[in-house]
């Protein structure tokens, strides 16, 4: 053998031990956590609700926690405290996302504010979701439209009402924030409350967020992603592809009206639509096609599963514990006593009992009970362990809702505990982060504030309800089923009475 072969074998030795020397010393580093099974990792560790599970397994190995799934290394955040030191100390450096396989279906990744790094094309994306959709200025401006949709769920209720009819209150919420959101950007409605009507869209969407609440093999061994064993990812491609072509359907007949000379006289085709297309032919030539199907996409998704199963599980807890219900009821009523009319959303700010029922619900049933998950970019210290780069990173909030150090019986649904102190969910207080923190905080946040408080108070000052059979509040199934979003196991089938 001569020397030039000699030195090159032994420089790929002596690369191959560095390199298991590396790596050994970053996995003595992680955080603590179960040991993993060869290949399989702790998948098994999950079970069929894994924020129950790792909640369970943090009381063991601590709040910062390491797992192993299939190939990926998970870190499993679980107290306010740590949590504010991803968000707040090391916002950048954890500022990635880890992509599930599903949102890679019709290169939704490439496009998304939810999945893109936080980059220039996400700033700018943030920044026209902001202008166009989110702002107070446009929240304000759309205040009427979501009135009245309001008023056509209390419409809808009030019928079934008449009939003795149970309402399944989160298909009704889903509904109502289906066609707000349809309004905003398109000035049409997509749905009907009559379940019997054809409503391609929202049995589009509904398919598109039970599928993509699955776990999924893939994300764990990238390797079976040709074979796709559990269909998937084929799956989320249909309804993607369903969704992208209504929107592109829309998208046409709004530039054939745009070409006749009487559109503009239409003060209702002013809506997110338009500006976007404004946007795209005028100041922002960047800003395609494609950026706005896909920003469609994500606007439907996240806003409305999230605020209308937050709703339902709201609805549930009032059934439950009447006597909050009434205190509820009661303070609408003392607010707009000399007035007779509904709840406004300029009245959120004085009804600070309402306002403690949606944070309870929030802190009980966080809508994601992971966040969407982080990425880190690179290798950073978290207290005193390795947080090593391309690492998922999940937030449990359902666990820091439910920490007994952090609340007071924490099982328990007691709004009371939100009134005398200054706890938000806005991103400045770690104990409650339902829509995250720092630079990826929910934008929708401000809407969805508006919305839930909007929705609840006009449901509970207009109506009782009662289980459907005569079942007992307390005997009600409060199961909850892991999915994208957080949703009750069974959905609430409630009897409204009119007061």
């Amino acid at each position: 053998m001569d020397y030039s072969t000699f030195f090159l074998i032994l420089s790929f030795f002596l690369t191959f031990i560095y390199a298991l020397i590396l790596s050994s010393r970053r996995n003595w580093r992680l955080p603590p956590g179960p040991y993993p099974f060869p290949i399989i990792g702790n998948i098994l560790k999950l079970g069929d609700n894994p924020h129950v599970s790792l909640a369970t397994l943090s009381k063991r190995y601590g709040p910062l926690m390491s797992l192993k799934l299939g190939s990926r290394t998970t870190i499993v955040v679980s107290s306010p405290e740590i949590a504010k030191e991803f968000f707040h100390t090391h916002d950048r450096s954890f500022s990635s996302r880890s992509i599930p396989e599903a949102a890679r279906v019709v290169e939704h990744h490439k496009f998304s504010i939810v999945w893109l790094p936080a980059g220039d094309q996400w700033r700018r994306l943030r920044r026209i979701t902001k202008e166009n959709l989110f702002s107070v200025q446009c929240l304000d401006t759309s205040e009427l439209l979501r009135e009245e949709k309001v008023h056509e769920l209390i419409d809808h209720v009030d019928q079934c009402c008449k009939h003795e009819k149970a309402v399944n209150v989160g298909a009704a919420a889903f509904t109502t924030m289906l066609n707000i959101f349809s309004n905003l950007v398109f000035s049409m409605d997509f749905a009907q409350y009559d379940s019997i009507s054809s409503q391609e869209f929202k049995d589009t969407v509904w398919a598109l967020m039970e599928v993509g609440g699955k776990a999924n093999i893939v994300d764990y061994f990238p390797i079976l992603k040709p074979i796709d064993p559990q269909g998937l990812v084929r799956w989320v491609y249909v309804c993607g592809r369903k969704l992208l072509t209504i929107f592109d359907r829309v998208i046409d007949q709004r530039l054939e009206r745009r070409s006749s000379s009487s559109f503009y006289d239409d003060n209702s085709s002013m809506d997110v639509l338009e500006s976007l297309l404004n946007l795209n032919l005028k100041d922002e030539p960047e800003f395609g096609r494609d950026d706005m199907r896909h920003l469609f996409l994500d606007i439907f998704l996240a806003g409305t599963d999230t605020i209308s199963s937050t709703l339902e599980w709201a609805v549930s807890e009032l059934i439950r514990n009447p006597d909050k219900m009434e205190m509820a009821r009661l303070e609408l009523t003392e607010l707009v006593k000399n007035e007779g009319r509904n709840i406004q959303e300029q009245d959120i700010s004085q009804l600070p009992y309402l306002q403690a029922i949606i944070k309870e619900t929030l802190r009980l049933h966080p809508a994601a009970p992971f966040l969407i998950p982080h990425q880190a970019i690179h290798d950073v210290e978290v207290q005193g362990f390795i947080v090593p780069k391309n690492s998922q990173i999940l937030f449990n909030v359902w666990a820091m809702g439910r920490d007994p150090k952090m609340w007071l019986d924490p099982e328990t649904f007691m709004p009371e505990r939100f009134l005398d102190v200054e706890i938000d969910y806005k991103g400045q207080n770690f104990e409650l982060i339902p829509f995250g923190a720092g630079r990826r905080i929910c934008p929708g946040l401000n809407f969805a504030h508006r919305m839930l408080h909007m929705v609840l108070g006009s449901l509970i000052q207009k109506f009782d309800w009662k289980l459907v059979g005569n079942i007992r509040p307390q005997d009600m199934d409060m199961k909850e089923k892991f999915g994208i979003t957080l949703q009750r196991n069974a959905p609430l089938m409630a009897i409204p009475i009119k007061l």
